[in-house]
Order: structure tokens, then sequence, then C-alpha cells
């Protein structure tokens, strides 16, 4: 069992909302970030048995040169395909899970007053119920309007709208993920706003743990 000193707290957001630079200012406040995406990538590093799985499943295309995993031809197929996306979390969501779960008890135990774990999908894992096994006291969303996530992307990426819209529209929508966070960071404004925000929030948890605004 997590000791009630140390407050868990889920951090999520949808694509191009902004999620891994709020992500940063909680950090730099003293959070423990654990974060989803950078132990997927440990996990799916060349020889393991998660890359090797997906290899099996999507074919020697979604593997670069290198032996690395290519993210992105992964992606243009999960993106499109509810099917493809299903399975590929069934090979990638438990392992992540155990290691958030074995990282999230080694915070504890160190001491840490607020552990946060960024987890992408956390609301869409949460309402299909195969959600984290992590006790939350608090949900974090980061937002910003799907108008701005889709010209966030075509600003950074390679690809076309259609594009950015079918990845838009693949995650749960960005404002029905607002009605179920105890917590929102609006990041549609300046940086100092968000920063603001996050200041906020963080004293809000350090001072109430669960309390939402």
């Amino acid at each position: 069992m997590l000791a009630a000193m140390t407050r868990i707290v889920g951090l999520t957001g949808g694509i191009a909302t902004g999620k891994s630079t709020v992500a940063k200012m909680f950090e730099q406040l003293g959070v423990v970030l654990i974060d989803a995406d950078a132990i997927v990538r440990e996990l799916q590093s060349p020889g393991s048995p998660v890359l090797a799985e997906i290899e099996a499943a999507f074919g020697p295309e979604v593997i670069g040169a290198d032996g690395e995993l290519d993210r992105e031809a992964l992606g243009a197929r999960v993106f499109r395909d509810p099917e493809a996306r299903k399975r590929l979390g069934q090979i990638v969501h438990p392992r992540v899970t155990a290691e958030m779960l074995r990282r999230t008890e080694a915070a504890r135990a160190a001491g840490a007053a607020i552990v946060m774990l960024d987890i992408p999908l956390l609301l869409e894992g949460r309402t299909a119920g195969t959600g984290s096994a992590v006790p939350f006291d608090a949900v974090v969303l980061v937002y910003a309007s799907e108008a701005a996530q889709i010209e966030r992307q075509l600003e950074r990426n390679a690809y076309g709208r259609d594009e950015a819209v079918r990845r838009v529209a693949a995650q749960m929508p960005i404002d029905e993920k607002r009605a179920l966070a105890d917590f929102v960071v609006d990041n549609t404004g300046s940086l100092e706003e968000t920063e603001r925000q996050v200041r906020e929030i963080y004293a809000k948890l350090v001072a109430n743990g669960s309390g939402a605004p």
C-alpha cells in the first residue's frame, strides 16, 4: 500500500496540448515525475522482448535499418486502425504499468511528497476499465482546444492536415477529458500564464492532496 503522506497524481492531456512542457514545470517545483512515454521507449529498445513482439504483430516495416522502432511508421498504422491500436496496447501496457508501479513505490519509499505519473491515455484507460492500477489522489489535465491541437501538429510535424485531424480524432475528445479531471491547466495562453496555473495547482496539491479547485 502507498503511504498517505505521498500524493499520487496523474498527468494527462491530448496530442499537441503541451503536456511535456507542463510536466517539466511540475518537475522543477520538486514533483517526482514518472513518464510513461519514457518507459515505453526503454521497453522498446533494440533487442528487447517488447520490440520483438511488436515486430511479430506489425511486421518488419515498423523497424528501422538501425534496429530501432520506427515510431512514425507504427503511429501511422495504429492511428488509422483501432484494432491495431488495441493490439499494441496489449503488448505494451502491462509492462509499462508494472514499471510505473515499481518506480512509484520506490519514490514513496524515498519519502517523495508528490509523485506525478505522466500518462497520455490515462482517461481513455479509466473509461475503458483498463487504466493504471495506481490509486491516484488527483488527475491533472493539460488542455488545448482541438483546433489548437491540429494547428500545433501542422507546425511541428511533416504530415498534413488530414493526418493531424485523424490523430486528434483517435483520442477521447479533449473537452470530455476536461470534465473528468480534478485540475485543468489551460495551455492556450502564454508560457507565463501556463506556469502560473501550474504553481497554483501545485500549491493545492501540497495543501490538500486530493481536493479539487
